[in-house]
């Protein structure tokens, strides 16, 4: 599994070619992802190492940025019953469709081009995967794509179903998890971990100075600074208020 440290190294851009091992669990995973396709960060290892402890039997998955695919394949061999993958272009989704094949994944599985929840589907999910872009977000406002998931995910799942995804103490876990409540929803977070900040945190001063006005957003330790990685689990209501 590649390690925190090991990840923090990568330059700013993320974009750059790479052929990666992960271990999730009881998956070793062999990636290949190409330039052009973000490469995994403490995110994705995160949020990967908590799917794979799931037990999704049966379930109905969508996942929002698939990206290489390796959260994919921890939900396909967590006993998920099959997939709708989403991505910007297609040229991102044939990686991951690349590297389902290349480790076997035989559950139904559909890639569709979408920008984050306008997904043209008339399905509804049992759950929703995702790691929400937050410090490379694009957004002057760069809690857009965890806002916009809470406040949509209803239009995605069924009565009851289930959203999961994982943030920085940067983004400000308090107010996501006051928004969860605010959509009527029960949440549990399912993992934390530390790890230390990435190059590129660093090579950006308007977002060192934005996370330096969130409380507890991060820690410094022996000169190391770290933020906290939380893998969130929220439960929807069988019915949105009107």
């Amino acid at each position: 599994m590649p390690t925190m440290e090991k990840l923090t190294k990568r330059r700013g851009d993320n974009l750059y070619p790479v052929a990666m091992n992960v271990t999730f669990g009881d998956n070793e995973l062999h990636l290949d992802v190409p330039a052009g396709v973000w490469n995994p960060t403490p995110h994705g290892v995160h949020l990967g190492n908590v799917l794979a402890e799931l037990d999704l039997d049966g379930e109905t998955v969508l996942e929002l940025g698939t990206g290489c695919g390796l959260h994919a394949i921890a939900i396909a061999r967590s006993g998920a019953e099959s997939m709708v993958l989403t991505e910007i272009d297609d040229a991102t989704l044939d990686n991951a469709r690349h590297n389902l094949a290349k480790h076997d994944i035989d559950i139904p599985v559909e890639y569709l081009v979408a920008n984050w929840t306008s997904v043209e589907t008339d399905e509804l999910f049992d759950v929703v995967v995702t790691n929400p872009p937050f410090a490379k977000s694009g957004k002057r406002y760069r809690r857009y794509f965890i806002d916009t998931l809470i406040r949509d995910a209803h239009r995605l799942l069924k009565p009851g179903g289930k959203l999961v995804f994982v943030q920085s103490s940067m983004a400000d876990l308090p107010r996501t998890l006051g928004m969860l409540d605010e959509e009527g929803a029960t949440t549990e977070i399912l993992g934390q971990v530390d790890g230390p900040f990435r190059d590129y945190y660093f090579e950006d001063a308007a977002f060192m100075r934005e996370v330096a006005s969130v409380p507890n957003g991060y820690h410094v330790r022996d000169g190391v600074y770290y933020e906290t990685l939380t893998v969130l689990r929220a439960t929807f209501p069988d019915a949105q208020p009107g």
